[in-house]
């Protein structure tokens, strides 16, 4: 069933597929072994498939097929990287995404049992006359915790530091892009669209437990951020604040809110997916992305640095940027809200990203050329190109906002409408 949300995220997911490909070619036959090449691009698309599917199907059980298809090709395609950390992270994540998974089962297995249906138009309709029944709100609540662990809110976020890290730059760049988005997605649906406010944030203290969440994954994963010496590890903390800000929204149950939300799922992909290929290109001509083996690579590859500068600025929400439009729309909702102090918080993180994107400044630039440092020159065409398309595209969408978040807050009245 296509909407103007599920819409919205088909259109991130493929975007960014499309960004990813052509990226790809040159950095799949550096990080690969020759053999592989082939079984990593068929988990790529399976992958691409799986999150396609979470985003158009209207059944409940269909989501969780294809929520395990792309989870499945996620832990073979995280497994293919070339530090040996890559299985650990692997594994790691196959254990915590089996139990995320089998919570969403039962869930939708409650469903089933007190509606007899698994199409999610049915149960929103169904679902009203049943609201009181016990096993409906522990439905609910297997749901929440299995789709929270896939999408990495704090704390069920300790899966995804090493999987980002240790996977292959292709596939952290694709995964970091678009999984969690699809993940929130998912929620969205199940909340606004299946149970309703009522069962979400007045039956059930979804709205209270998430802010809560959401503040502590901001604050903390921002403060861990800044002591990693892997940039992909510190990357992937910051992916946990970020995903902070976009439950903050859900939680404040409003139009801005949720418009917030959406349109910081369509930013973060951008910001996310221009960083991580910056990694990716300097991980191809040094064969590391240490902070250490980093300094002063700016001076060697000032393409790629420029590209990570400018996207770390629209990560921190400086304006002219993508980043600064969403926390714009976030600190609206909280202060429409009435919420001042998680507005405070909000700006707080900024503030934290400001210290750990400065510190690869600081290092890259004014640092003493490192011996991996001292051969290195700008990466190839194919892979600079989709960067800067993305960098570019950062800072278009940061001034001309009337697509992304005109988009947004149709989907947030459509999400929102269904509650009328």
């Amino acid at each position: 069933r296509i909407d103007v949300v599920s819409a919205y995220l088909v259109l991130i997911v493929s975007g960014i597929a499309a960004v990813t490909m052509p990226y790809a070619w040159r950095s799949v036959a550096k990080e690969i072994p020759e053999k592989n090449i082939a079984f990593f691009y068929a988990l790529l698309l399976l992958c691409l498939s799986g999150l396609l599917g979470m985003s158009v199907t209207g059944d409940a059980f269909n989501l969780f097929v294809f929520l395990e298809i792309s989870s499945l090709s996620m832990y073979s395609l995280i497994a293919l990287g070339r530090d040996r950390r890559a299985l650990t992270a692997s594994f790691q994540y196959l254990v915590m995404g089996t139990i995320g998974g089998t919570f969403v089962l039962i869930g939708v297995g409650f469903l089933y049992v007190i509606t007899g249906t698994l199409n999610m138009a049915d149960l929103a309709r169904l679902l009203p006359e049943v609201s009181q029944i016990r096993t409906l709100h522990t439905a609910f609540a297997f749901l929440a915790v299995g789709i929270g662990l896939k999408l990495a809110v704090f704390p069920l976020h300790l899966w995804l530091p090493n999987a980002y890290a240790f996977a292959p730059s292709t596939a952290t760049v694709f995964i970091a892009a678009t999984a969690t988005k699809v993940a929130v997605y998912a929620l969205l649906r199940f909340i606004f669209s299946v149970f309703g406010v009522q069962v979400a944030y007045v039956d059930l203290p979804l709205g209270e437990i998430f802010i809560v969440l959401a503040v502590i994954g901001i604050l903390s994963a921002s403060t861990v951020a800044i002591f990693q010496d892997n940039i992909k590890r510190m990357l992937a903390y910051s992916s946990v604040a970020q995903i902070g800000y976009i439950v903050a929204g859900i939680c404040l149950a409003t139009t801005t809110g949720l418009t917030a939300s959406l349109l910081h799922l369509f930013n973060h992909a951008l910001m996310k997916g221009a960083l991580f290929m910056a990694m990716g290109c300097f991980f191809y001509q040094l064969g590391s992305v240490r902070l250490d083996d980093l300094s002063g690579i700016a001076r060697k590859m000032p393409w790629t640095f420029s590209a990570f500068v400018l996207a770390g600025l629209s990560l921190i929400g400086v304006p002219l940027t993508v980043g600064f439009i969403s926390k714009w729309y976030l600190v609206i909702a909280t202060l429409q809200s009435g919420l001042w102090w998680l507005a405070v918080l909000v700006l707080a993180g900024t503030l934290l990203a400001v210290i750990y994107i400065w510190r690869v400044v600081e290092t890259a630039w004014f640092g003493t050329p490192s011996v991996r440092a001292s051969d290195a020159r700008e990466a190839p065409l194919p892979m600079l190109a989709m960067t800067w398309l993305l960098v570019i595209a950062n800072l278009y969408f940061g001034v001309q906002t009337d697509l992304t978040a005109g988009i947004a807050t149709i989907a947030a009245e459509a999400l929102m409408g269904t509650l009328r």
